[in-house]
This record gives structure tokens, sequence and C-alpha cells, in this order.
């Protein structure tokens, strides 16, 4: 339908399926990634198939924002190409191999997750290029010890090992964390808004996380669904109650990707299978909406 974000003649974005038109993305602002996995969920599965899924949704979403105006022309480079059955070890190796020249290309990669494991080789391309902080809007906060190998939960101690300068949680659940965690991420630097001040205020609480990264020199925002109440993200692997409304969260995304460091956004953990009448990948979808006419705002 003309008009929409995905979809005719006229859409915004344009499907490549194939690796070797990688090259291509710098032909675009933002490029599409596909990353089919979940393998290393914790709880509920299902997060595979959230790429295709949230696809689907922006094709039923319309181009024009009120303020933004419409949406630049997107493409889409498909899914990585990967042994998904591999361990979780193999599959973090094989995606950062594959989204690396993504990072080099002149366009602003989106991860379409997927689980929060993939967090790792999406941001580890950009730690040799300069100092790097990570937004992370989560109900957890990730920081996990890597025991038997790494999970959705191990990320940022993975991340962290590897360099990683700083990393702010917003959206965070009182009683969804041990206390050893609190403690790492407070160990390294970083800083943690709870959901119910994020919620009170998103546009400071987008502003102080942006602060609080003032040192670094590249910004990634990474998105679990599960930042959402579970009245809103029903279809995640972990939902709980007290997290954002989608108006809080749409308003601190467009916040967010107007910051001009800003070189990679993801959105993770969003499993359709779990999902209720498609809330959670049209609020998945229309995340993705909020922070590219976020960036179009800045110009």
């Amino acid at each position: 339908m003309a008009g929409s974000l995905v979809g005719s003649e006229r859409r915004a974005v344009r499907r490549r399926r194939s690796r070797d038109e990688v090259d291509d993305a710098g032909a675009y602002d933002t490029v599409l990634v596909g990353e089919p996995y979940d393998g290393a969920v914790i709880g509920r599965k299902g997060a595979r198939e959230g790429p295709a899924a949230i696809r689907d949704a922006l094709a039923e979403t319309k181009s024009h924002h009120f303020a933004a105006g419409p949406l630049d022309a997107i493409g889409d480079v498909g899914d990585v190409d990967a042994d998904w059955t591999s361990s979780v070890s193999a599959v973090q190796d094989t995606v950062e191999t594959a989204v690396e020249p993504l990072h080099d290309a002149d366009a602003l990669p989106v991860f379409l997750g997927g689980d929060n494991s993939l967090t790792v080789p999406n941001v580890a391309p950009l730690l040799s290029d300069g100092s790097v902080g990570v937004v992370s809007l989560d109900a957890h906060l990730d920081c996990r010890e890597v025991r038997d190998g790494p999970t959705s939960g191990t990320p940022y101690r993975q991340l962290f090992d590897r360099g990683l300068d700083s990393l702010v949680v917003l959206g965070a659940r009182h009683f969804e964390t041990s206390t050893r965690y609190h403690e790492f991420l407070d160990e390294q630097g970083g800083a943690i808004h709870p959901a119910a001040s994020v919620g009170d205020d998103p546009a400071g609480a987008a502003a102080s996380a942006l602060a609080e990264l003032s040192a670094v020199d590249t910004v990634y925002v990474s998105l679990d669904v599960d930042v959402l109440d579970a009245a809103a993200a029903p279809g995640v692997s972990a939902p709980t109650p007290g997290g954002l409304t989608t108006r809080e969260l749409f308003d601190l995304l467009g916040r967010l990707a107007a910051d001009d460091r800003v070189a990679g956004f993801e959105v993770v953990e969003c499993a359709p299978p779990l999902d209720r009448d498609g809330r959670t990948v049209t609020a998945a979808a229309r995340a993705i909406a909020h922070f590219l006419a976020g960036r179009g705002e800045r110009r």
C-alpha cells in the first residue's frame, strides 16, 4: 500500500536477501538486518520468529510522522547467514563476522532479533574504534557471569570483558535482578534508571542517559521488548508487570535516536509465538519507526 513503511512499489524498505549485496547498504541511511535466533534464551523461546514478524508488521506501518515528516527509504540486507544450531559462542562469532561490514558502511544498522545474546556480536565491532557506551532499554541488567557458556542474560558481562566503556539501563524492574549484578554494574561505572522514574519523565531519562555517556565516542541503543509492561508486550521470554507504556517507550527512542553518536539500534526478545493479538510485534515495529523518526528530526 502506498505510503506505508514497507510495502508497494513506493515502499520505504527494499528487501535484499543476498549477503553479497551488503556493499549496497551505503545507498541507504538505514538498513535492517535479521537475526532469527533464540538458542541462548533463559526463559521462554520464540524470538527466532521475531525478524520475519517485525518485517511483516513494518509492512503495515505508514511512513508519516507528524513532526519528522515521511521517513527516508531504508534498505534490508536480509537475515544473517549462520548455522543457528551451533553453540551460542559459535553463533556469536559468526554473527560478529557477518555484521562487521555493516558498521563500516555509511548506514545505520537496525538489527531485528533474535535473543539478547546477539547484542554481543552487534556491538563488538564498534569496540575497536574508540570508546563505546550502550543504552539498554530492558527490564533486566543482563550482566550475569558466563559459566557454562553465554546466554541471553550475559551480554553486558561479555562486552565489559571486551572493553565496553559504559552501560546505562533504562526501565529496569525492581525484583528482577540479583544484588550482585547491580553491584557489578555499579563497579563498572554504569547507571540504572528504574521503570517508574523513566515512565514519570521519559524526556528527562533520555537526557540523563545521554549525559551519562557524554565521555564516549559511540552510542549503541538496545531495545529488549520486555522493557514494556506485560500488558503491552506479552510476547517476550520474560514478561513482567510494572514496565513502560508504548507511548513512554516511543518518546524515549525518538530522543535517544537524535544523538549523532548513535551507530546502531537493535530490537530483541520479540517472540511472536508467545504474543497475543499481535500487540508485541506491532509495538516492536512501531518502536523502529519512532526511532527512525527521531533520527529524522535531528536533521
